[in-house]
C-alpha cells in the first residue's frame, strides 16, 4: 500500500526512523519488499534522477506496482530523491509519486526559499508532500557533488524561517554526514548538537539525514578480497541512528550499502563461478543478501516491528 510519508513520519516522530532505500532494478525492488515484509517494517522507496535515466520511468513504476501486488502487506511511500525543479514537477504530474524531494540546497538561501515554495504549492495542490534541503553535505551521488570545503552544516537560526516561508513537510539537514562511501576520516562524526538545536527551533517537525550509510567494513574487506579496490572507505555508525530520531529525525537515507552488497555478492559469485554466464543465480542471491540486509538495517532505524501498529494508525 502507497501512502505519503508525511503520514509515517507522524507515526515514527521521535520514536524511530524510517529506512529510505533507493532503488534502480528488478532485483533491489523485490529483495527491498522482502527485507522489510521479514522485519515487519514501513519503509520508503527512493528513486533518484539517475534511476529514472537508467531504465527508464515508466519500467520503474511499473516494476514498484508489482511489487506492491506480490506483497499486499507492505505499507510504503514512493519518494523522488534529490530532484531538480523540472524532474519534481514531471512526477509530480505523473499520479504515481506520493513524495518529491526539491535540493535547492546550492542556490542562495533566497533562491532556496523561492524554489521550495513553489514546489510545495504544486505538490499540495495534487495532495503529494515535500522534502527540501537546508545546509549542504559534501561528497558525490549521481549528479549531486559537493566538495568537503564547499559542505556546510545546517543553521539552526535559520530553520524555522525557512519551514514557515516554503511550508514544505520535512527538511534535510546536514549534521555531518555525506553522500558516497568515503564519508568520514580521523574523529569526524555527527554534530548531535546541532541536530538537538534544530530540532528546539521547529519541534515535531519531521528531519531527514542523508548520506547516512554505514559502510560496512566486514562488506568493504570482502569486496577487496575478491579483487575490489575500496580503500579508506568509511561510513556512518548505524547505532547512532536512535539517537538521531528521538531528536527528530523520521527518515534516514542509505543508498550507498545497498550498492555495497550488490558489489560484494556479484564478485564474490562470479570469482568462485567463473564457468557461470547466468544471471539469474546470481540475481537470486542478491536478491536474499539484500533482503537480510534491509531487514539488519530496519532492527537499526528502529522500524522493525512498527508494520502492525502503522497499519493500525493509518485505518
Amino acid at each position: 500500500m502507497i501512502v505519503t510519508t508525511k503520514k509515517l513520519f507522524e507515526h515514527a516522530y521521535g520514536k524511530y526512523a524510517i529506512g529510505a532505500y533507493n532503488i534502480n532494478n528488478a532485483e533491489q525492488i523485490i529483495g527491498l519488499f522482502k527485507g522489510n515484509i521479514k522485519s515487519q517494517a514501513p519503509f520508503i522507496v527512493q528513486i533518484s534522477k539517475g534511476a529514472r535515466s537508467y531504465t527508464s520511468t515508466i519500467m520503474l513504476e511499473g516494476l514498484i506496482r508489482s511489487a506492491d501486488a506480490m506483497f499486499p502487506e507492505a505499507i510504503f511511500a514512493v519518494h523522488l530523491d534529490h530532484g531538480d525543479e523540472k524532474t519534481c514537477y514531471d512526477c509530480i504530474e505523473s499520479g504515481f509519486y506520493s513524495s518529491v524531494m526539491i535540493d535547492a540546497s546550492s542556490e542562495s538561501y533566497e533562491e532556496n526559499v523561492a524554489i521550495s515554495k513553489r514546489i510545495a504549492d504544486a505538490a499540495h495542490a495534487k495532495g503529494l508532500v515535500v522534502e527540501a534541503e537546508l545546509g549542504q553535505l559534501g561528497g558525490v551521488e549521481e549528479h549531486v557533488s559537493v566538495s568537503e570545503s564547499e559542505a556546510k552544516l545546517t543553521d539552526p537560526d535559520s530553520v524555522k524561517d525557512f519551514v514557515s516561508k516554503t511550508n514544505v513537510d520535512s527538511l534535510a539537514v546536514a549534521i555531518g554526514t555525506s553522500h558516497g562511501a568515503f564519508k568520514f576520516s580521523g574523529s569526524q562524526s555527527l554534530h548531535f548538537d546541532v541536530l538537538a538545536e534544530i530540532q528546539k527551533r521547529v519541534p515535531g517537525f519531521p528531519l531527514v539525514m542523508h548520506g547516512s550509510s554505514s559502510v560496512p567494513q566486514d562488506e568493504v574487506a570482502r569486496i577487496n578480497a575478491a579483487g575490489g579496490n575500496l580503500k579508506g572507505a568509511k561510513g556512518v555508525d548505524d547505532n547512532q541512528f536512535k539517537r538521531a530520531a528521538e531528536l527528530g529525525v523520521t527518515k534516514i537515507n542509505i543508498d550507498t550499502d545497498g550498492r555495497l552488497v550488490w558489489t560484494r555478492v556479484h564478485r564474490e559469485y562470479f570469482l568462485e563461478h567463473p564457468e557461470n554466464f547466468d544471471l539469474r543465480p546470481i540475481g537470486k542471491v542478491f536478491m536474499e543478501e539484500y533482503a537480510n540486509f534491509i531487514a539488519a538495517k530496519n532492527e537499526k532505524l528502529g522500524s522493525a516491528g512498527q508494520l502492525e501498529s502503522v497499519r493500525k494508525f493509518l485505518s
